[in-house]
């Protein structure tokens, strides 16, 4: 138990929790970066290169319904857990993650905002349909027979390492009423995080007295800008994350363990 953490979260009422990569590891998804920051692997898809690009396009959706299979049916893990006792007990003025796995909200926490979106839906750039993600698997699926099969270790994002193999013949169903093309209705680099959710974050922000963050390197400046403003503003900032942060010469408290040990207080 990291004692400076239990005074800091005891000390406050109105946290604004962010968190990220870090607090689904235990659940079997990967993270993007080292403890120094840097990329553990290529960086991920960019919108222009999704858009632009149909044998990325091809390589990404195949990738993606073999990852899917794992990704969709990761458990939230002790770390989520203790953040929904955290806001259980009325301490928490708002939870922002940058993660697209939706597992806060399936261990109990509410009102979370989805700052890069969710994984578990679809989104059409022709007509602005939404869809279930699990459907749009099983057109997958069915489409490309066999490559469910295929072996691969999950990575980041719900996708999957494919060595060495050809996605030509890939099938990417359109959108069935426009024809238009899909994505996953994350925000991927290239991107802009939505108006209305940045300003709904700042809004919480405005009315919290404390800054905590979880998991996260916050090299992003889609999460770190609201740790700068925070920091602007005079808010006591903590972060719980082992490695370095974008955001350490920021902070009022670093906690630099493992997540589920520095919160595992908050579950008795």
């Amino acid at each position: 138990m990291a004692e400076p953490l239990v005074d800091f979260i005891a000390a406050h009422q109105r946290l604004l929790v962010l968190t990220g990569a870090g607090c689904s590891t235990a659940s079997g998804i990967p993270d993007y970066r080292d403890q120094a920051g840097a990329w553990k692997r290529p960086p991920p898809m960019t919108y222009q290169t999704f858009t632009g690009d149909p044998a990325a396009r091809q390589r990404y959706w195949a990738r993606s319904l073999v990852g899917w299979q794992r990704f969709g049916s990761a458990a939230p893990n002790a770390v989520h857990r203790a953040l929904a006792e955290l806001q259980g007990q009325g301490r928490v003025q708002c939870l922002v993650t940058q993660n697209v796995d939706g597992l806060h909200d399936a261990a109990g926490s509410t009102g979370v905002i989805d700052l890069h979106g969710r994984l578990d839906a679809i989104t059409c750039l022709g007509c602005g349909r939404r869809g279930r993600r699990e459907l749009f698997q099983q057109h997958l699926v069915a489409e490309n027979p066999g490559w469910a099969q295929l072996p691969a270790g999950i990575a980041p994002d719900g996708d999957a390492d494919l060595d060495a193999v050809d996605f030509s013949a890939f099938k990417v169903p359109d959108c069935a009423h426009c024809g238009g093309m899909l994505k996953p209705d994350v925000v991927f680099f290239g991107e802009s995080v939505p108006r209305a959710r940045v300003e709904a974050v700042q809004a919480h922000l405005d009315a919290a007295d404390a800054v905590l963050v979880v998991g996260s390197s916050l090299m992003v400046w889609s999460g770190f800008r609201f740790v700068r403003a925070a920091a602007q503003a005079g808010l006591p900032i903590a972060i719980v994350n082992q490695g370095t942060t974008r955001a350490d010469s920021l902070v009022t408290l670093k906690c630099a363990e493992d997540c589920s040990q520095a919160l595992a207080f908050l579950l008795g």
